[in-house]
């Protein structure tokens, strides 16, 4: 079973085999947590990412899919992309935030990876409530059938830290 443990704090700074970045879909960096992974992993990751969008990702990464890269200067092995849905308002479909969790599991699973970081996806830009995101994001890591000991969510401010307690305990 995985252990969720929930941290107050900068995702950047974690000691964990795997850091979920809440990218955009071009893969190139961006703002709030997709920016500050790049600019702390260092240029590494925008050259992997460049490579995935040569190759197979040329549209860019679909929204609730998921990939690995380097995780350059980080203290993690890896860095799990995935685009979180843009809420569209009362009755949005958790669908496919729900996705991007299991995926990013799948592919830190497949990479060996025993303890995972997680940002609240969605909820910054992408305006998804703090409440539903962390409702979505907890069961969906109860639900799913992983070899993944630890997810860590890494919380940037009080509220949000405080809608996901809510949610473990």
């Amino acid at each position: 079973m995985t252990t969720i443990t929930l941290v107050q704090g900068d995702i950047t700074r974690q000691s964990v085999d795997a850091i979920v970045n809440a990218a955009n879909s071009s893969l190139l960096g961006g703002g709030g947590v997709d920016g500050a992974i790049h600019r702390r992993g260092g240029p590494a990751i925008l050259a992997e990412c460049r490579k995935l969008r040569a190759s197979q990702y040329g549209k860019g990464l679909a929204t609730g899919r998921a990939v690995a890269t380097t995780a350059g200067e980080l203290d993690a092995q890896w860095v799990i992309h995935t685009v979180g849905p843009v809420w569209q308002g009362p009755g949005s479909d958790p669908s496919l935030l729900a996705s991007c969790y299991r995926e990013s599991l799948q592919v830190a699973a497949q990479l060996g990876a025993r303890t995972v970081a997680f940002p609240a996806i969605s909820t910054g830009v992408f305006r998804w409530p703090m409440e539903e995101a962390a409702r979505v994001a907890v069961q969906t890591v109860r639900d799913a059938d992983t070899t993944v000991e630890e997810v860590r969510f890494v919380l940037f401010d009080e509220g949000a830290y405080e809608a996901f307690a809510e949610q473990v305990r």
